[in-house]
Formats: C-alpha cells, sequence, structure tokens
C-alpha cells in the first residue's frame, strides 16, 4: 500500500510518515498519522519560500529598511517621555505640569531626533556619492588598475583560473555594474542607499506613537494617572522589544523583557530625580 505523503505547513517540506505505522484508517492509525504531521510541522521552517515566482519577487524587492528608525523612535519616546512624567510625578507636582512638559518634550525631542536622523543619512548619502565619484574616475583615468582590484576581491572569494577571468570580465564590460561591485566589495555599503525623508519620518511617527502612550492616563484624567501610565507605558516597552524579536535571533519574551527593563531602569532614574529635587526644594 502507497503510503501517504503530507506538505508540512511550517516548513513546506513533504514529509510521508514511517512504514511501519498503521495507516489502515484505523482510530489508532489516524492518532499516530496526526502526532507524526504535529511533530514533522516543527521541522526546519524556512523563513521565505524558493519558487521561482517568490524568488524574482525577492530580488526586485527593495533592499531599503527603516526598522531601525522605527524601533530607535519608539523606544526613544516612550522612555523620555515617561522619564518626563515620572520625574514630574515623583515631584508630586499636577496634572497640568506633567501635560506641558510631556507634551513639550514629545514635540521638541521628537523633532531633534528626526532631525538628527535626517542629517545623518543624507551624510551617508553625500559619502556614498564622494566614493561612487572616485571610482568612476579611478575607472576612467586607471582602468587596468581597477580591473586588478576587482580580480583580487573575486580571487579572495575562491575564484581562479579561467572562472575568475570570466568573472572579470563580465563585472568590467558594464561601468555601473562595476562601480556597484566595487561600493559593496570594496567599501562594504549597500547596495542601495535610504532616503532620509523616509528614515526621519519612521523616526518621528515612531516617537510620538509611543511617547504619547505614557501622557494618555493624564489626558483623560484617570483615577491613579501615574500607576495606570506605569502598565501603560511598561507594555508598550514590551511590545516594541517583542516586535524588534522578528529581526533578531533572541526569542520574542527576551527581547521584549530587555526592552522594558531598559525602559523601567530610566524611568526610575528620572523618579528618583524627582523625589531628590522635589527635597530640596522643600528645603529652600
Amino acid at each position: 500500500m502507497t503510503r501517504p505523503v503530507f506538505i508540512t505547513p511550517r516548513s513546506g517540506v513533504q514529509v510521508s510518515p514511517p512504514a511501519t505505522t498503521d495507516m489502515n484508517g484505523s482510530l489508532a492509525g489516524r492518532f499516530r498519522f496526526r502526532v507524526l504531521r504535529r511533530y514533522y510541522s516543527h521541522v526546519e521552517k524556512l523563513e521565505h519560500e524558493h519558487t521561482r515566482e517568490a524568488i524574482a519577487e525577492r530580488i526586485a524587492a527593495s533592499n531599503h529598511n527603516y526598522i531601525r528608525d522605527f524601533i530607535y523612535g519608539g523606544v526613544d519616546g516612550a522612555v523620555t517621555t515617561f522619564a518626563v512624567v515620572s520625574g514630574v510625578a515623583g515631584a508630586e507636582l499636577s496634572t497640568k505640569i506633567v501635560l506641558i512638559l510631556g507634551f513639550a518634550n514629545l514635540v521638541a525631542d521628537g523633532f531633534s531626533m528626526a532631525a538628527s536622523n535626517f542629517l545623518g543619512t543624507r551624510a551617508e548619502i553625500d559619502d556614498y556619492r564622494r566614493l561612487e565619484a572616485i571610482e568612476h574616475r579611478h575607472i576612467r583615468l586607471e582602468p587596468e588598475g581597477e580591473r586588478e582590484e576587482v580580480r583580487e576581491i573575486y580571487r579572495a572569494k575562491g575564484f581562479e583560473g579561467e572562472e575568475l577571468d570570466k568573472a572579470v570580465d563580465l563585472i568590467t564590460a558594464d561601468k555601473e555594474r562595476w562601480v556597484k561591485t566595487m561600493m559593496t566589495e570594496e567599501y562594504g555599503l549597500p547596495t542601495e542607499i535610504r532616503s532620509p525623508w523616509l528614515a526621519a519620518g519612521s523616526t518621528f511617527s515612531a516617537f510620538v506613537i509611543c511617547g504619547l502612550v505614557p501622557l494618555l492616563p493624564y489626558l483623560f484624567g484617570s483615577g491613579n494617572s501615574f500607576l495606570a501610565a506605569c502598565i501603560m507605558t511598561g507594555l508598550t516597552f514590551f511590545l516594541i522589544g517583542s516586535f524588534k524579536s522578528r529581526w533578531s535571533t533572541r526569542s520574542w519574551f527576551r527581547s521584549g523583557f530587555e526592552t522594558l527593563l531598559v525602559g523601567a531602569l530610566a524611568a526610575a532614574m528620572a523618579y528618583a530625580v524627582g523625589v531628590l529635587l522635589k527635597g530640596l526644594a522643600d528645603g529652600i
């Protein structure tokens, strides 16, 4: 009798149960089949498909990634705004003061971070263009020297003999491809440059969204606003860290807890400073 074959839902791998498994339709056979299927579904999970269409789609997709900017802005927005709230709460100031200082920080610090990210990304672009111009000039004035650089790069990758000559000829046959190769292989730069506007926008939007969370209990006048702000901000820290784990080898729980710990430490320091300053002010 031919053994049934199924495709595991997580890995996409075809799996057949062992021949010794009773697959004659009995209750025990069906139970063993389900157990095996559940076991094999956790084997070798692949991050993406390898069909021709899927490969072509991934290659054609943009290499730009603004996840770093979003996470950076989100974490900093939640940390700094909650630090302001904690400091004011430690000093036992009014809700009005919390909102004034919180929103002032939200706008000013968010814009400052976005502007810094914009200028930093623009500096990366300027440096990329500078090196690109250098490579174009060197190829024009010293083509043989640049060909030798390509040869050494691919020799270090394990190419040799006729294969090495073909690789060098193929790359240097097109100047744009030649320059891009030198940019990535000689200088270690990405093949595409990021948009400073999108980088700054990602940072600012994440800063405002996450930084607004500690202010919501004060804005809507909940009973114990500071306790509610602590819980909501702690949850925000954990969610940001868990989301960040998608681009990390760490588990979502560990990444979330790490971000929560960093945020809690910053808030505790701000709260302690608020208590200290209140004590000094009362003593004056």
